[in-house]
């Protein structure tokens, strides 16, 4: 990183002790840093924090009127994007945990390493400038426009724009709307949006009908009368009645029994249906989507599901495309999910670097969505700074990818490595394997050496090595 790209805001040094501040004003100076300002008083330093912005903030902690810790916690808590290195006399273990603990991103002990010091700015700068990346992400999803209707669903992406559109045009329709999509992409979020694009006065109530038999279906359903069977004791109407005029939404219909399809046929057919115990038929006032994570035609096809009932129910179809074919979509769920867990545990605003969106385009989300939003609440009920870290959503990730296979892992899964077919005419060497685990690596991380060295369970500096030997090697080959 050039010293000039954050010349607009100096690097801010804090020190009771005035030989320190010269010291490292002087240190910056000769490394190009030429913006800086300095406090012996850290009540003053304080009032220069909240008027003016700042690239990189170091200071010392033991400090006459404000103490260093008090400072760091305001400093963090009220900008957290702008990295602060903490310089002091103590050098007990404790110290620096408890520091880096509340937002500090680097411990220096008197006496200073020149190098260290001025290597540890030139990393706060980086982080800076992704935090200002970061920034700008969460601009641009505060200041994205939103279909009508549609604020529930956060997207960027053109597939879901699209099919929103197609949603909204549908809506009008009094066919029923089919539902596909895997588990977690947001199948009942997109049926309530199909509701609220149609203006039907009703409400919208929803079924899951996975594992219920037909007599349950029916009464949950369509109700029934005092006396159709045990327990039955007075009428009870049935949820499609309390749907009246709105939306009722049948989940997982690819689970509904052979006898529970022949009766929603009928109420697809004839738009009417009879309670239990009654002779008399019902007219039903509702619009009916259905969703599933199934594959209907399959179903069809292995005689598990009616194909009149299918052909009824696919009039309009809208498939949800899963989360890892719209990454992009990434950021703004991100965001979103950490803002609604920080709000719902009182921890306020987070921050976070761009390598961790990095990070999560790299993991399959076969749960989708919803598998995003739980770990991200789990992420944030471990954080215990203002700044979350990439290093522990690779934790989550990798319990959950202990836990299951993603669908990628499950296609790999089955097919056994052939070095010889696939990579190389002969067996290869470990320096050919490696070059080849290198590139993958670096291909799935999009050339971010952090999260690549990150998959191959090597350090960043080992990355490093072994692409600069690679480098050597080659050009030593073409001479």
């Amino acid at each position: 990183m050039s010293p000039d790209d954050f010349s607009a805001y100096p690097i801010m040094l804090v020190d009771d002790d005035t030989e320190a501040l010269s010291l490292l004003k002087l240190l910056l100076r000769h490394d190009g840093f030429t913006n800086v300002v300095t406090f012996d008083d850290s009540q003053k330093a304080l009032e220069y924090f909240d008027k003016k912005e700042t690239s990189v903030i170091v200071m010392d902690l033991l400090m006459p009127k404000l103490h260093g810790r008090y400072l760091l916690e305001v400093f963090s808590r009220e900008k957290p994007y702008i990295p602060v290195i903490i310089v002091s006399g103590e050098s007990r273990i404790d110290a620096a945990i408890e520091c880096m603990k509340t937002g500090a991103v680097d411990y220096l002990t008197k006496p200073l390493s020149v190098n260290r010091f001025t290597a540890s700015i030139k990393r706060a700068l980086e982080l800076r400038s992704l935090n200002e990346d970061i920034m700008l992400l969460d601009k641009a999803a505060v200041n994205r426009p939103l279909l009508p209707h549609t604020a529930a669903i956060i997207t960027q992406n053109k597939d879901m724009l699209a099919l929103l559109r197609y949603a909204e045009v549908v809506s009008k329709s009094h066919q029923p709307v089919l539902i596909t999509g895997e588990t977690g992409v947001g199948k009942e979020l997109v049926a309530k949006e199909v509701h609220t694009m149609s203006g039907l006065k009703g409400g919208f109530v929803c079924i899951n009908i996975a594992g219920l038999d037909d007599l349950m279906f029916s009464d949950t359903l369509f109700g029934h009368c005092k006396g159709a069977y045990t327990g039955a004791q007075s009428d009870r109407d049935g949820l499609i009645m309390k749907a009246a005029n709105g939306t009722i939404f049948l989940d997982e219909i690819g689970d509904l029994n052979e006898y529970s399809q022949i009766k929603l046929l009928r109420l697809l057919q004839e738009n009417e249906y009879y309670p239990l115990g009654s002779d008399n038929a019902v007219k039903s006032q509702a619009r009916l989507v259905v969703a599933t994570n199934r594959n209907l035609r399959q179903r069809v096809n292995e005689g598990k599901f009616r194909k009149d009932l299918y052909y009824r129910l696919c009039t309009h179809q809208i498939a949800i495309p899963p989360l890892r074919n719209r990454q992009d979509d990434i950021p703004l769920l991100l965001e979103h999910f950490i803002q609604e867990a920080a709000h719902s545990m009182g921890k306020g605003h987070l921050s976070y670097r761009k390598e961790l969106i990095q990070l999560l385009k790299t993991y399959d989300f076969p749960g989708n969505v919803r598998e995003l939003q739980s770990m991200v609440c789990d992420f944030v009920s471990r954080t215990t700074t203002t700044r979350l870290s990439a290093m522990l959503f690779k934790q989550i990730i990798e319990r959950e990818k202990g836990g299951s296979q993603t669908p990628k892992e499950q296609v790999e899964g089955n097919e056994e490595v052939d070095f010889n077919s696939v990579f190389f005419s002969t067996f290869p060497t470990i320096r050919q394997a490696e070059t080849v685990l290198i590139g993958k690596a670096l291909n799935i991380a999009n050339g971010n050496q952090g999260i690549a060295a990150q998959l191959l369970g090597i350090t960043r500096q080992a990355l490093n090595n072994r692409l600069r030997r690679s480098k050597e090697t080659t050009s030593l080959a073409n001479q």
